[in-house]
C-alpha cells in the first residue's frame, strides 16, 4: 500500500512571530519597571518615543519597498527593537536622540538588509552604538539611581526636559547626572585606586551598583521566564553569563584589589538584558546548539575585555555586534549530525 506523504515540515506549530515577540515584551516588563523606579519617568517616555518612531519608520520603509504594512506593523518585532533601544538610553535623553537611533535601527540595520529575518546585526544595538559613537555627551548623561528620600522629576517635568532640554529652575545636568557604577570603577582604577576604596565611596549596593543590581535581577527574572516558556534558548545566556562570570572570577582571585568580583560584572550595566533579550535575537544569533554555546561564550569574553581594557565602560552592545559577524561561520561549522543517510548508523 502506498501512502501519500506531504512535503516538510511534518510537525505543525501554533507559534507565530507576533506570539513570540509579545512574550519578549512581557519578559521585559519587570526590568523596565525597575528602571523606572530607580531612574525615573524618562525610561517610559524614551520607550514611547522609540515605539512611535519605529512604527512610523517601519510603515514608510514597507511602503517604499512595496510590502504589505498590516502584517509587519502588527507582528511586534519592530516594537521589541524600540523597547530594547528605549530602555538602553539615558532617562533624560533628548527626543531627537531617540528618533535618530530608532531610525538607524529600523531603516539601515533592518530594512536595507531585506527586513525581518534578513538582518545580520541586532537592529537595536546598531542604533545604540551609532548614538554612542556620534553623541557621547548625551549618551553619558545618566542619572544616579534614586535612593530613599531622593527627589524624582515628575512625568510632566521629565517630558519637558526631554522635549526642550530645559531642566527645572535651580537644576543643571552637571548637578543631577553622574557616572555609572561601571564608569566609576573604570575611572578609579585608572587613578591606581583599589576596588575596595572605590566601592566604599561610590554609588554601590550589595552586589554591584546601587539600583543597577535590582534592574539586572528584574531582567534576570524576566529572562528565566522566557526560557521556561521556550521563547529563548538557555544556551546563549548560560554561556555568556558563565564565561563572563568565570573570567571575572579568575582575575578577581588573582588580584582582588584591581579587579571587581564576578557578581559586580554579572549585575552591572546591561549584562542581564544583554544575555536574555539582546544576545538571543533569533535572526542575528547562531541557530545551532553548539553554535549558540560558542556565540554566547564569545559575547561573555568580549564584554569582559571591553569593560576591562576597552574604551567603553560596558561593552555589551559592541560584543553582541562583533559576535553577530561570526554567526554564519558558526552555523556552518556546527551543524548537527544528520542521521538516516545510507552507511550511517
Amino acid at each position: 500500500m502506498r501512502f501519500a506523504i506531504g512535503s516538510s515540515p511534518h510537525i505543525a506549530t501554533t507559534e507565530t512571530v507576533s506570539s513570540v515577540m509579545r512574550r519578549v515584551l512581557y519578559g521585559m516588563l519587570p526590568g523596565i519597571a525597575a528602571l523606572v523606579w530607580f531612574f525615573g519617568w524618562g525610561v517610559i517616555i524614551n520607550i514611547l518615543i522609540a515605539t512611535a518612531a519605529a512604527l512610523s519608520f517601519e510603515a514608510v520603509m514597507l511602503l517604499a519597498r512595496g510590502r504589505p504594512r498590516g502584517p509587519f506593523l502588527t507582528d511586534y518585532s519592530v516594537i521589541v527593537t524600540a523597547w530594547l533601544l528605549g530602555a538602553s538610553l539615558p532617562p533624560l535623553a533628548p527626543w531627537w536622540l531617540t528618533v535618530i537611533g530608532t531610525g538607524f535601527a529600523v531603516i539601515v540595520a533592518k530594512h536595507l538588509y531585506g527586513g525581518l529575518g534578513y538582518n545580520p546585526f541586532n537592529p537595536a544595538m546598531v542604533g545604540y552604538v551609532v548614538l554612542l559613537i556620534s553623541f557621547p555627551l548625551e549618551m553619558s548623561t545618566w542619572l544616579p539611581a534614586r535612593g530613599p528620600g531622593d527627589y524624582l522629576l515628575g512625568p510632566l517635568e521629565t517630558l519637558n526636559v526631554i522635549l526642550s532640554g530645559q531642566l527645572p529652575v535651580g537644576m543643571t545636568f552637571d548637578t543631577i547626572s553622574g557616572a555609572t557604577p561601571l564608569d566609576t570603577v573604570r575611572t578609579g582604577l585608572t587613578l591606581d585606586r583599589s576596588i575596595g576604596a572605590i566601592m566604599a565611596e561610590g554609588p554601590f549596593g550589595w552586589l554591584a551598583g546601587a539600583g543597577w543590581e535590582w534592574v539586572n535581577l528584574a531582567f534576570l527574572a524576566g529572562g528565566i521566564w522566557l526560557i521556561r516558556t521556550h521563547t529563548a534558548d538557555w544556551r546563549i545566556p548560560a554561556a555568556m553569563l558563565g564565561t563572563l562570570g568565570g573570567m571575572a572570577g579568575l582575575f578577581w582571585l588573582l588580584d582582588p584589589l584591581s579587579h571587581p568580583s564576578p557578581l559586580f560584572h554579572l549585575f552591572s550595566g546591561a549584562t542581564m538584558i544583554g544575555a536574555f533579550f539582546i544576545a538571543t535575537d533569533p535572526v542575528s544569533a547562531s541557530t545551532t546548539p553548539r553554535g549558540r554555546l560558542i556565540y554566547g561564550a564569545g559575547i561573555g569574553v568580549l564584554v569582559y575585555i571591553i569593560r576591562s581594557y576597552g574604551g567603553y565602560p560596558d561593552g555589551v552592545a559592541f560584543a553582541v555586534l562583533l559576535m553577530n559577524i561570526t554567526t554564519p561561520t558558526l552555523d556552518y561549522y556546527t551543524q548537527p549530525r544528520v542521521f538516516g543517510h545510507r552507511g550511517e548508523s
